[in-house]
């Protein structure tokens, strides 16, 4: 079965709390994709890489054009989040 990515929140240093249907939680750092460059060089601003965060497709997303259009936005694999990036704690449990 494929993971399925519920809720997304921006994290502090360009990191993503990523929230599956399971109730797992993971961190997603994404430093190591920024200096890749290519697609993900609009992510390196601050403001877009938290404003344009979605789940689109059951998966992290950036939507940068804010049409909602899978075919256009930048996505990360599921698979990929759930196996190779580590469990974190609910950040807004303390919120609350």
């Amino acid at each position: 079965m494929i993971p399925q990515v519920v809720q997304v929140l921006a994290g502090e240093d360009f990191t993503v709390y990523v929230y599956f249907l399971d109730g797992a939680i993971r961190l997603l750092d994404t430093k190591p994709l920024l200096k890749q460059g290519g697609v993900f060089s609009p992510l390196c601003d601050q403001d877009t890489f938290r404003n344009s965060l979605t789940v689109m497709s059951g998966t992290v997303a950036w939507d940068l054009e804010g049409a909602r259009n899978a075919s256009t936005c930048i996505d990360l694999d599921p698979c990929e989040i759930y196996d190779s990036c580590p469990s974190a704690s609910d950040p807004l449990q303390e919120v609350i």
